[in-house]
C-alpha cells in the first residue's frame, strides 16, 4: 500500500467534502470543484479530514491509491489559497497583453499570437514581460502556463523566449573566430 495514499487529507475550517458515487467534491472560500475518482478508488469522509481507501488488485490499481490522495490534496488546498505560475518573456521585442478575455503575444514570429483564456483562469500581465497565470485547479493551471511557455521555448545562445519565472535556462558558448 502506497505510505503517501494512506495519510489521510485534512479539511480546513470553510471546506466541505461531498461524495456523490464515484464524483467527488470540495468546496471552499475560492470555489468547488470536482473529480472523477479512479476505478476501485474509495473516499471516506469525516468531519475534518478525507482518506483514501481502495483494494487494488494489480500493480497499476496501487499507483491510483497515491495519485488520488494526491489530487485530493490538491483539490484542497486549491479552494484555499488557490494557485499561480509566473512567467518570463525575454527578448527584443517580444511582449504580452491582456485584451478582455485574450492574451496577445508579441514573440518575433511574423504575427501575433491572441490565447483564450479558459473558464477558471485568470491572466495578469505585469511591464509586458511577465505574465502571471492564476487559478484553483492546478492541473489547468499547470496546463496552460505550459501551453504559454510553448509558443516560445527559450533558446540556449540568448535565453530569448517564454521561461518559468523560477527556470533556470542553460546558456551555451557561441561560435568563436576562427584563427
Amino acid at each position: 500500500m502506497s505510505r503517501i495514499g494512506r495519510r489521510p487529507v485534512e479539511l480546513p475550517e470553510k471546506v466541505t467534502a461531498k461524495l456523490d458515487g464515484s464524483m467527488l467534491t470540495v468546496e471552499g472560500p475560492l470555489g468547488k470543484l470536482d473529480t472523477q475518482l479512479p476505478e476501485g478508488m474509495s473516499v471516506v469522509i469525516a468531519d475534518t479530514s478525507v482518506s483514501v481507501s481502495g483494494t487494488p488488485k494489480d500493480k497499476r490499481g496501487r499507483g491510483f491509491l497515491g495519485l488520488t490522495r494526491a489530487l485530493v490534496a490538491n483539490m484542497v488546498v486549491g479552494v484555499t489559497k488557490g494557485y499561480e505560475k509566473k512567467l518570463e518573456i525575454n527578448g527584443v521585442g517580444y511582449k504580452a497583453e491582456l485584451k478582455g478575455k485574450s492574451l496577445s503575444f508579441y514573440l518575433g514570429y511574423s504575427h501575433g499570437i491572441d490565447m483564450e483564456i479558459p473558464e477558471g483562469i485568470s491572466a495578469k500581465v505585469d511591464k509586458q514581460t511577465s505574465v502571471t497565470v492564476s487559478g484553483i485547479d492546478k492541473q489547468l493551471v499547470g496546463q496552460v502556463a505550459a501551453k504559454i511557455r510553448a509558443f516560445k521555448i527559450p533558446e540556449p545562445y540568448k535565453a530569448k523566449g517564454v521561461k518559468y519565472a523560477d527556470e533556470v535556462v542553460v546558456r551555451k558558448v557561441g561560435k568563436t573566430g576562427a584563427k
